[in-house]
């Protein structure tokens, strides 16, 4: 059975990809130069097909284009053991973990923010007044639970001295 080769176009339009997208994979080597016509057009085959698939699939579970090569050297590759990729595969999921701490540390902060405002006026405003001054986050960094803020006192309540908190922690 003959081989049916596509256009750029038409393999942009079968993939989802972007037809710049397909040019800067080749241009960087991720898909390999296609040939082409006497009237120099790309001509893609099902080989190309299948590397744009497990390139655009590696990028949706957020593998960096370094890591999609890697993964691909060893495609290119088969009778390698699969150590690498087991360790690519484990780099990525460490920084989706990674993800996942942060994005519980600014859940919780915005959740703080929003339970300690009073629904009043912006003078006193609780989510107005943390996002003004960053020592009122419980996070130094809200990147890292473990980088949590410590009260002076242990556990305290913010000094509100004239109906506003100061920001300062006052002991129990």
């Amino acid at each position: 059975m003959e081989e049916r080769f596509l256009g750029i176009g038409e393999l942009a339009r079968r993939t989802g990809t972007k037809v710049q997208t397909i040019r800067y994979y080749e241009e960087i080597g991720l898909l390999p130069p296609p040939p082409r016509t006497a009237g120099n057009q790309r001509r893609y085959g099902r080989d190309h097909q299948q590397r744009l698939a497990f390139v655009r699939h590696a990028r949706e579970l957020g593998f960096s284009l370094e890591a999609i090569r890697t993964l691909l050297d060893l495609v290119d590759r088969p009778d390698q053991p699969c150590e690498k990729a087991d360790a690519v595969a484990r780099a990525r999921l460490a920084e989706v973990e990674s993800r996942l701490q942060r994005l519980q540390a600014l859940k919780e902060e915005l959740e703080r923010m929003i339970c300690e405002c009073r629904g009043g006026r912006v003078a006193q405003c609780r989510v107005i007044e943390v996002l003004a001054d960053h020592g009122h986050c419980l996070y130094a960094d809200h990147g890292s639970p473990e980088r949590r803020r410590t009260r002076r006192g242990g556990e305290g309540r913010w000094n509100s001295g004239g109906g506003r908190p100061s920001g300062s922690w006052a002991e129990g």
